[in-house]
């Protein structure tokens, strides 16, 4: 949910000093994407080395639709909600592949 526009009034849920939004440009990690090299390697490391045992264990419990469980175990290995997320979509990524392998 987006702010709503700032009234101009000390009360009420819209109070606050009417301002004007900066635009900001893009950080350099927000825009940075994954060279073919980087990518091919990572997925070499990932065919040899494997799933680590958080990893399996939060498949498992996203197999099992506990999706807030998995969020909650993920977050917790990886420091950030943000990091845990774009780690869940990678396994469920890895769930699908299976599946349609299969």
């Amino acid at each position: 949910m987006a702010p709503q526009q700032k009234s101009g009034i000390a009360v009420g849920i819209n109070k606050g000093h009417i301002t004007t939004r900066r635009e900001l440009k893009q950080k350099p990690s927000q825009r940075r994407a994954i060279g073919k090299r980087t990518q091919f390697v990572r997925s070499i490391v990932r065919e040899v080395a494997g799933f680590a045992p958080y990893e399996r264990r939060v498949m498992e419990l996203i197999k099992n639709s506990r999706d807030k469980r998995a969020k909650k175990l993920t977050k917790r290995r990886l420091g950030t909600f943000v990091r845990a997320k774009k780690k869940i979509d990678e396994l469920q990524g890895v769930i699908a592949e299976s599946r349609r392998q299969h």
